[in-house]
């Protein structure tokens, strides 16, 4: 276990595990939530630190964040170097049920919408989708926008249940759902547009005024066909 900063190795191929949920802060005083990291996941630390947050990345989706110097004796040392999962497009087919039903589940929970939350039973929009999939081994990047660039484009004529949805700005999706079929998805909305935690909405023009909302921004939609290979460092 790391327990202050003075133990802070500069050897960045040293990998850790989390013994306990942590958060990432998308700056060194720590303030603002940048994403989660559950128990288990693996992180390395880098060379960059201040006085109470030392920079990090985390292996599985090489998603950037700082960790409270705090938090460095929830750190241990892997002793196996976490492998990505290789699926074909075939065997997520399979896993899309089971992807579903991890969304439904957590809408039963009581919970709210939280910027950056990836861990049960808060999340953001993206945050959902991450833990949904990897819920059955399949990894997708972090962000909204990253999970569109990352998945099979396809028309929204073509959706089929388990397939993403996204929303946004002409530039960049900034939300995302997933597509339950008859025209419904399963988010997690925040409070001002949106139900302030996870619900279902519509793809129409026709529903209420949340769905309508979020319809005018719809941009477009994908297909998981593959689990996310972390880049080699």
């Amino acid at each position: 276990m790391l327990t202050n900063q003075s133990t802070i190795p500069n050897n960045q191929s040293v990998e850790y595990h989390c013994l306990a949920d942590l958060n990432l802060y998308n700056s060194p005083e720590c303030q603002s939530l940048a994403t989660q990291a559950s128990s288990g996941r693996h992180l390395r630390l880098t060379s960059n630190y201040q006085d109470a947050a030392v920079e990090v990345y985390l292996c599985e989706d090489d998603y950037p964040g700082w960790l409270a110097i705090a938090d460095l004796s929830l750190l241990q040392p892997a002793t196996l170097l976490y492998q990505a999962r290789s699926l074909t497009e075939s065997e997520i087919k399979k896993l899309l049920p089971e992807v579903i039903a991890f969304t439904h589940k957590a809408m039963q929970q009581a919970n709210y919408y939280l910027w950056g939350g990836t861990v049960e039973p808060n999340y953001d929009c993206s945050g959902l989708m991450q833990a949904a999939f990897v819920s059955v081994g399949i990894w997708l990047p972090r962000d909204a926008y990253q999970q569109e660039g990352f998945i099979q484009p396809i028309a929204i004529s073509e959706l089929t249940p388990g397939d993403l949805v996204f929303f946004g700005t002409p530039q960049k999706a900034t939300h995302v759902g997933l597509y339950l079929g008859d025209n419904r998805y399963i988010h997690s909305s925040g409070k001002t547009q949106g139900r302030n935690g996870i619900g279902i909405d519509v793809l129409s023009e026709q529903g209420d005024e949340v769905s309508r909302s979020y319809y005018q921004q719809l941009r477009g939609a994908g297909r998981v066909i593959k689990s996310y290979e972390p880049q080699k460092r």
